[in-house]
């Protein structure tokens, strides 16, 4: 017997499948809403959305909004804060299921907190899953290519993303990237007042060129008669961006100079983002949640400066999700790492073996075969690497980041990328 679901997919025009599925998700919004007793109303929402730096931003601004004396309730991809208390975010989704998003708003509610930071998926935005949720600022940190599995074209991912910023959402304020390539596709969707930031001379929050060492980075920025230092311990262009962002969200409030600059250098680190794992070993080790081309990318830039010696990765591509950006992934690495160690990630219903090819593909292409050996045990690359590093070297093991498990088939397997570091380093110091 069929099933009735591809029965109906058979019979019914794929704009009625469309239609039907919006306004069932958008029945169930309402009415989980209702049931919760709409708690998300009067709430003061900052959503955050982008490809990469989510998180990162929304603890910034977390952090920001507690310095300038606010109590505030946060909800990421790696944590969850609720009136000053902090917990890892052990279902890894990036919004929450539906009745659990009301649950967190009627939580905040009873904490009568006075902000509510989300961090915000395309898929969310796309499924109507913040539907009826009072955003004040929405914030855009940057595009590239990520979830073409889900949303087919770059096209299509900008416009879900857009909706955070435009009548769907309908934010009083709108913080974006003025050097991100898709900035004008957001400005234009954005019905709210626009503070916009970065290098271009357009930008009405002006950086100037960033200044970066190893103990983090700082950016002079210059908004109307406003002069901000915005410092942050955290390493990376990439992080003094998402800083600069947080910072706007403070001009938009109209917070303290001061207290923005506080605030935003108060955040020490983020759970899987640069996040450096110490047990006593010569060689540096760094855990990364970089999933994408763009993030690899910035990661292996951050660290070529301050590196001494090599730079050796371990990673993979995740099975399930958008295949095409595996050999970029696999071309972005062989370009700037010094050795590689290709292995799984998480393999989801896919074949483990087939994920690596087409990681490799990308590898070969860039001539960088010669420097990259496939080891399958995430645990076992981990070790090769470790026993290969030397002094000044930095291993950097990237695409777990902050989980605590990793969906192997159709098995979620405990899994704490930190945690294996340090067993297996204290093993090579005792080796």
């Amino acid at each position: 017997m069929m099933n009735p679901k591809k029965l109906v997919r058979q019979v019914m025009p794929a704009t009625g499948i469309r239609v039907a599925e919006e306004t069932y998700r958008k029945g169930r919004i309402y009415a989980l809403q209702a049931k919760f007793g709409f708690p998300a109303r009067g709430a003061r929402v900052i959503g955050v959305t982008g490809t990469n730096g989510k998180t990162t931003t929304c603890n910034y601004i977390n952090e920001m909004l507690k310095s300038a004396g606010f109590k505030t309730a946060m909800f990421t991809t790696a944590v969850v804060e609720m009136a000053g208390d902090r917990q890892p975010n052990h279902t890894h989704r990036t919004v929450p299921l539906t009745a659990d998003l009301m649950a967190f708003f009627k939580t905040a509610k009873e904490h009568q907190v006075d902000f509510v930071v989300l961090e915000v998926s395309s898929q969310a935005l796309h499924q109507h899953k913040l539907v009826g949720i009072p955003f004040e600022i929405s914030v855009m940190t940057n595009l590239t290519q990520e979830h073409l599995d889900y949303h087919h074209s770059m096209q299509e991912y900008a416009a879900a993303k857009a909706r955070l910023f435009g009548k769907y959402c309908n934010p009083k304020h709108v913080v974006l990237n003025r050097d991100d390539e898709w900035y004008e596709t957001f400005e234009s969707a954005s019905v709210g007042s626009v503070i916009s930031y970065g290098q271009h001379g357009a930008s009405t929050a002006r950086m100037k060129k960033p200044d970066l060492t190893t103990q983090g980075g700082e950016v002079d920025l210059n908004y109307k008669n406003t002069q901000l230092s915005v410092k942050t311990p955290l390493l990376g262009e990439f992080n003094v961006y998402n800083a600069v962002a947080a910072a706007c969200v403070g001009l938009t409030l109209e917070l303290n100079p001061q207290v923005i600059e506080q605030g935003v250098a108060a955040l020490q680190t983020v759970p899987g983002r640069m996040e450096q794992i110490v047990e006593g070993q010569p060689f540096d080790v760094i855990v990364d949640y970089a999933v994408t081309p763009d993030s690899l990318e910035k990661v292996l830039v951050t660290l070529r400066p301050v590196t001494e010696g090599r730079i050796m990765i371990v990673f993979g591509a995740t099975g399930d999700r958008d295949r095409t950006k595996r050999p970029v992934m696999g071309q972005v690495v062989a370009g700037l790492a010094d050795r590689i160690f290709l292995t799984d990630d998480e393999t989801y219903t896919e074949d483990g073996a087939s994920i690596r090819r087409a990681v490799m593909e990308g590898i070969v292409a860039t001539k960088g075969q010669d420097k990259a050996t496939e080891i399958a045990d995430r645990r076992d690359a981990i070790a090769a690497a470790f026993k290969e590093a030397k002094a000044g070297d930095v291993v950097l093991l990237t695409g777990i980041g902050h989980q605590d498990y990793r969906v192997m088939g159709t098995e979620k397997q405990p899994w704490d990328e930190r945690q294996v570091a340090r067993e297996l380093l204290k093993e090579y110091i005792e080796a």
